[in-house]
């Protein structure tokens, strides 16, 4: 059993269905379910892509740490079957299955890269034609959907409540949608669920004819077989609001009108560039993989996109890329220093002291408040022992900042433990059990003799819950190392 712990902050999202910063109350506290549309892997990930990424990131890191981490479930989907996917595959001369596998494996390399915690579930829409047909047939019967010349299509004037979540007239969603004028459409906005595969194309047997699914079905037929008719949180870019979110919830409620689908929605607002809007013919135009290749640490990235709200609009600047890399390079500095790594934090962990800073967690409670979180930290890393700089260090692990304790001494810039070989490594160990032999016997002299040859060779040992861990210093000296 896994509930909200009293200790635990409330934690608040901006509800788009609402419009309201609302309490986060979950459906059922022991099964929390989150759901983001992921991408159609035609091509590598652009910046803006990792915006939606990270801010479910943060979100599931958060729901983990309230509810614990076996009671949320977070499902992130492939679109592999799409008209630019087939158009990539054609222009390449190149089978689509390879196309999507090339390109799903690259988004999961550039997302890692990222700190970004895989989902536990990534479902390929391909995976689930049969769902898909299954919730187009029942749409079918409930007078929600019809066929036309091969083609099924929702009804939208059988869903009084369309429009909802966008706010949007009539009049600006046939705008927006850039609808598609065809004779067999009774309404210009009902949009297609099925659609007939010609030669070249892929397809798939169905009561309507060999054809493919629609874009809108398979996010609902994906979250409705891994998270049920109805789940806590749904989201993605803003640029999904309309009309993809919108017919989202048209036909999953059409589907199981009992259910109430998706409880909160979140979306984030759009990436700028140097104060423009990111475009190939600007000349602004990357990929994450474009910064990864040229030296930008995933981390440094990170840092940067959650300097901004997911609420606002964000502007990457250079400014920002290189005060993200100094910050840092300092906070893993301190950590380094004060001897954080592995065995550290098992000690810390030990001892009852691996414990979120209570502000830092309230203020990242508040709507995702990742910029109120980074500037807590700033005052975290003031903490001048090991047990004052836990906090500091549990909320830049929350945050995903950390890829590595183990990695530390490199993160801050010097070589450090990465120059420590087995056999150096193992004569420290040696002199740190020589020295707790001697505290336990209170043979002082022997245990400062220990000390003093350590702090010689810039080796820097913190004592926690009566456990020693060490570090290598930035101005460690294997050489000043003797044995006793």
């Amino acid at each position: 059993m896994s509930t909200h712990t009293t200790d635990q902050p409330i934690i608040r999202l901006q509800n788009t269905k609402t419009r309201r910063r609302e309490e986060f109350l979950p459906l059922d506290p022991n099964r929390i379910g989150i759901y983001l549309c992921g991408p159609t892997v035609y091509d590598r990930a652009h910046l803006g892509n990792a915006r939606p990424v990270l801010m479910f990131d943060v979100l599931y890191r958060l729901l983990r740490q309230a509810y614990g981490a076996d009671h949320v479930v977070y499902v992130r989907n492939f679109t592999d079957v799409d008209d630019k996917i087939n158009a990539r595959a054609a222009e390449a001369g190149r089978e689509i299955g390879d196309i999507t596998a090339e390109t799903i494996r690259w988004y999961h390399e550039d997302m890692d890269a990222l700190g970004a915690l895989r989902p536990d579930h990534e479902p390929r829409a391909t995976d689930f034609i049969g769902a898909m047909v299954d919730m187009i047939r029942e749409l079918i019967e409930r007078g929600h959907a019809y066929e036309a010349e091969g083609h099924v299509l929702f009804a939208v004037d059988s869903y009084p409540e369309y429009g909802a979540l966008s706010g949007r007239s009539l009049d600006d969603m046939i705008a927006g949608a850039r609808v598609e004028v065809a004779p067999y459409k009774r309404d210009p906005m009902d949009f297609v669920l099925w659609k007939p595969s010609g030669a070249g194309q892929p397809g798939w047997d169905s009561p309507w004819g060999v054809g493919r699914p629609g874009w809108h079905i398979e996010c609902s037929a994906m979250s409705r077989a891994l998270l049920g008719p109805e789940f806590d949180i749904h989201g993605g870019g803003n640029d999904l609001l309309f009309p993809h979110h919108e017919n989202e919830i048209a036909q999953s409620c059409c589907a199981d009108p009992e259910a109430g689908f998706a409880q909160y929605w979140l979306h984030n607002e759009m990436l700028q560039v140097e104060g423009k809007k990111m475009s190939k013919s600007l000349g602004n135009f990357f990929t994450v993989r474009d910064l990864l290749d040229q030296g930008i640490s995933g981390e440094v990235i990170r840092l940067v996109m959650l300097g901004t709200h997911y609420g606002k609009p964000m502007d990457w600047t250079t400014k920002k890329r290189d005060d993200a890399d100094a910050t840092l390079r300092r906070w893993y500095g301190i950590l380094a220093g004060h001897g954080f790594g592995p065995a550290l934090i098992k000690a810390l962990k030990a001892d009852g002291q691996w414990q979120p800073d209570s502000e830092f967690l309230g203020v990242l409670a508040n709507d995702l408040n990742t910029p109120g979180g980074i500037a807590r930290l700033h005052v975290l890393a003031k903490g001048k022992t090991p047990a004052q700089l836990a906090g500091f260090a549990f909320g830049l692990e929350l945050l995903g900042l950390v890829p590595d304790w183990a990695d530390l001494p490199r993160l801050a810039g010097g070589e450090g433990g990465a120059q420590v070989d087995d056999a150096i490594a193992a004569q420290i160990d040696a002199l740190l059990e020589t020295r707790a032999k001697a505290r336990a016997s209170k043979d002082w002299d022997m245990a400062d003799r220990v000390r003093d040859i350590l702090t010689a060779a810039g080796v820097v040992v913190t004592d926690v819950g009566g456990q020693a861990s060490w570090a290598a210093g930035a101005d460690f000296d294997a050489a000043a190392l003797v044995d006793l």
